[in-house]
């Protein structure tokens, strides 16, 4: 994940490195901004990718008792990690994180 308020040029940065690389590079999502990467990434949406690294196919249910919170915003929340590509929603409704590493990049400088 990458924080780049130009989103052209984060799109091409990791299409170029994708063309030189001789083999797969991972996935990357870049954010216009560190207030967006925020509001999207809470802190419940990261306990919850956090739960399924690892943990194969999990139940909204399953996953909602296992961080001891609401059923419906477990829902809410996977429903932002889908859309976002850090979740996939199984078949049968299950919800699966199909990364094992989960890297940020953020860089904060001063405008000169």
């Amino acid at each position: 994940m990458t924080i780049n308020p130009d989103w052209r040029a984060a799109l091409r940065a990791a299409a170029g490195a994708a063309f030189a690389a001789d083999a797969y590079q991972g996935e990357t999502l870049n954010f216009e901004s560190p207030a967006a990467f925020f509001a999207r990434l809470t802190e419940n949406r990261w306990a919850m990718l956090y739960a399924l690294q690892g943990a194969g196919e999990v139940a909204v249910r399953e996953l909602a008792r296992r961080l001891e919170r609401d059923v419906k915003r477990v829902h809410e929340d996977a429903g932002v990690l889908v859309e976002l590509g850090l979740i996939e929603r199984t078949d049968r409704g299950g919800l699966v994180c199909p990364f094992d590493d989960i890297h940020v990049d953020m860089h904060l400088s001063r405008a000169a």
